[in-house]
């Protein structure tokens, strides 16, 4: 039986609330877990103290016995510092302006300097 410590979804229709849960990788999302071992609220601001709560000494419990983290679940392991941060990944570059657009913003970076120049 392969573990996983991932999300559950909770909350009503565009109020999501999430349980951080221990649960067989073959079981749906929100349906059979072993054990809930903490919470996650997106609606509260990120500094808040309740946005994420989480009961370390059961976490480290459950992955010294093999459970694997979700990426959501190993971004809150690693700020609560239970397990090492998982590196950030970058932007990929197929979101970035193409050729021609980037042109189009050199040209107009170069117009807006010489009439900054003319201006001043």
């Amino acid at each position: 039986m392969s573990l996983k410590i991932r999300l559950t979804r909770g909350g009503a229709k565009k109020r999501p609330f999430y349980s951080i849960v221990i649960a067989d990788s073959r079981s749906p999302r929100d349906g059979r877990f072993i054990e809930k071992i903490g919470t996650y609220n997106p609606m509260l601001a990120k500094d808040h103290p309740d946005r994420v709560t989480l009961n370390a000494e059961r976490a480290k419990h459950w992955l010294s016995v093999g459970a694997q983290p979700s990426d959501r679940v190993a971004l809150f392991l690693g700020r609560a510092e239970i397990i090492a941060a998982p590196a950030q990944r970058e932007t990929p570059k197929k979101s970035a302006p193409k050729a021609k657009a980037q042109e189009r913003l050199k040209a107009e970076a170069e117009a807006r300097a010489k009439a900054a120049e003319a201006g001043a």
